[in-house]
């Protein structure tokens, strides 16, 4: 994702409708610098000056306004990442993520779009958890293709 600056983490807050904090803003710097999913035990790892429950509390609120993706990895892990949707209404930046079977890391592949799905009348998409499962480029080169 990339490191950004107070002024574009305020920004990106205040695009989505979040009232701006300390604890929010730092949370946001905080995945906006990483490049994979995180999990909450891993988040509260690195912000050890906030509590679990607030943490926890501003990430449902991310995720209510689509400024965070939620997804499982398969591994039974719920993971966090910061979500660059253009619009406080829908989220407009899906994308796929690898799940690694060897190592057990969750990747974001966010130059790559999850596939539209054509839901039946009545149904409303709220997101997508598009998970492919298979090797990572270093585990499939290490492990799997012997030469």
């Amino acid at each position: 994702m990339g490191e950004m600056n107070d002024k574009e983490i305020e920004d990106l807050l205040k695009a989505h409708d979040i009232r701006l904090t300390a604890n929010r803003i730092l949370i946001a710097r905080t995945l906006a610098g990483l490049d994979y999913p995180i999990s909450m035990k891993e988040l509260e790892s690195k912000i050890q000056t906030i509590d679990k429950s607030n943490i926890f509390r501003t990430l449902l609120l991310f995720k209510d306004h689509h400024l965070v993706h939620q997804l499982e990895d398969g591994n039974d892990v719920v993971r966090y990442e910061l979500c660059f949707s253009h619009d406080v209404e829908e989220d407009d930046d899906m994308h796929v993520h690898f799940y690694c079977e060897h190592c057990q890391h969750t990747f974001c592949l966010g130059e790559i779009s999850a596939p539209q799905v054509d839901l039946p009348p009545g149904y409303k998409q709220l997101s997508i958890n598009y998970m492919v499962k298979g090797f990572c480029p270093k585990c499939a080169h290490r492990y799997y293709i012997k030469g």
